[in-house]
């Protein structure tokens, strides 16, 4: 009978290899975490003549504690200079938007760059402005369900 734990550094191997694909796939290095921690915990138990349950509690607390130490600090590292992404109504403020219905004593109806239909109001500095269907407008703030909006320069784009 052959003992199949001799070949058990070719299953390390594959593992951390498969680990790589998935990271690559992923870019969270959760997998990438996973494979260091395989490999120098794992292939290295095993190389050292570790018994099977020693090289899978090695890989798993090394692993372990790369995922608890080194991936915060290398998403930090990325996250580092990137602006959070506005989400929700706070990603509709500097939008443009089209006049849809006349604006009558201040308010109206706009179709915003992403689609949306939003009731709209100007902004007290321009609440005199007359607002013609098809005017671009761009929101200046967000009140409830209602854009308040102003006249766009003439080198915006909607």
């Amino acid at each position: 009978m052959v003992d199949l734990t001799q070949y058990l550094w070719i299953v390390w191997l594959v593992f951390v290899i498969v680990c790589v694909i998935i990271e690559v796939l992923t870019l969270e290095f959760t997998f990438l975490m996973i494979a260091a921690g395989s490999l120098i915990g794992g292939l290295g138990a095993n190389l050292l003549g570790g018994e099977w349950w020693v090289q899978i509690l090695a890989a798993a607390v090394i692993s372990g504690l790369l995922l608890f130490t080194i991936r915060p600090l290398l998403l930090r590292l990325l996250d580092r200079d990137r602006e959070p992404a506005l989400t929700n109504v706070d990603a509709l403020v500097g939008m443009t938007a089209r006049v849809t219905t006349a604006f009558a004593d201040g308010a109206g109806f706009v179709k915003l760059a992403n689609g949306e239909t939003w009731t709209a109001r100007l902004v007290l500095e321009h609440e005199t402005v007359p607002l013609a269907v098809g005017d671009r407008v761009v929101v200046r703030r967000i009140d409830g369900a209602t854009a308040e909006v102003a006249p766009a320069e003439r080198n915006e784009t909607a």
